[in-house]
């Protein structure tokens, strides 16, 4: 049995989690963190991690950046292995994510589902084939509610493309302000908002006379919740290091 504090319980995302831990017999959620106390659920929620008494073998964050700091504190305080699904992360708080992986294993991933992690992977293998005769440029779509932008998956995608590709691209987010021809170089990086779009990213090759295009789309939550529970047990009893979803994918083929 793998015993859960989910930080963040009360969101959204913290409330699917939920629903589909109770449906699982390998794991249970034994306290949840959240600035709003309030919680139908079976279990106890704190508003300071600090006040948290319960025993845990991993604690899964879907939070906010905001509460990222305490939340590393109090993990390393009680040797608690932690998953960071959180997006909108800074560059100093990824540091700090490196950092604490020094002291306690830590998971994370900028995007849960384990389709987005196999569009990636996919995109990869075909930017070192095509590198040299295609332009790349990454589409994210989510829903108006959403307040990073470009979402924390398409940075992953064109970070993952920078690993493979020979020279190193730009990243380039806007172009009304700058009228010149796009740079060879450069990966394209777009952001859409509007409705209830629950994720969707789009990878696009677009060559001489031919374009070819790798596409992901969520349709809803429940398949970050799936890959969070997934990387929860497979946390538990991890020695200290840093891990993400290629260990994860690793492990189950």
């Amino acid at each position: 049995m793998t015993n859960i504090i989910l930080s963040g319980c009360n969101g959204k995302m913290g409330r699917v989690i939920t629903r589909l831990v109770e449906q699982d017999s390998e794991c249970r959620i034994a306290a949840g963190l959240d600035i709003n106390d309030f919680c139908e659920n079976d279990y106890p929620v704190f508003t300071n991690a600090a006040s948290c008494d319960v025993e845990a073998d991993v604690i899964i964050d879907f939070s906010h950046p905001s509460a990222l700091s305490g939340l590393l504190d109090f993990a390393v305080s009680r040797n608690i292995p932690v998953i960071i699904a959180t997006t909108g992360l800074s560059e100093e708080q990824r540091a700090a994510l490196l950092d604490t992986s020094k002291k306690i294993p830590v998971f994370f991933s900028a995007n849960m589902s384990l389709g987005i992690n196999l569009l990636i992977a996919l995109s990869k293998k075909a930017a070192a084939l095509l590198e040299g005769n295609f332009d790349i440029e990454i589409v994210e779509k989510h829903h108006n509610q959403k307040i990073d932008a470009p979402s924390g998956t398409a940075l992953a995608i064109a970070d993952g493309l920078c690993e493979v590709l020979k020279e190193t691209p730009e990243y380039v987010y806007d172009r009304h302000s700058v009228r010149k021809k796009r740079a060879k170089r450069e990966i394209g990086i777009h952001a859409v908002r509007g409705g209830s779009i629950v994720g969707e990213h789009e990878v696009i090759f677009a060559g001489q006379d031919e374009v070819i295009t790798l596409a992901h789309q969520a349709t809803s939550k429940e398949v970050f919740a799936v890959g969070s529970i997934k990387a929860a047990k497979f946390m538990k009893g991890k020695p200290v290091g840093m891990y993400d979803m290629n260990d994860l994918i690793g492990e189950m083929i």
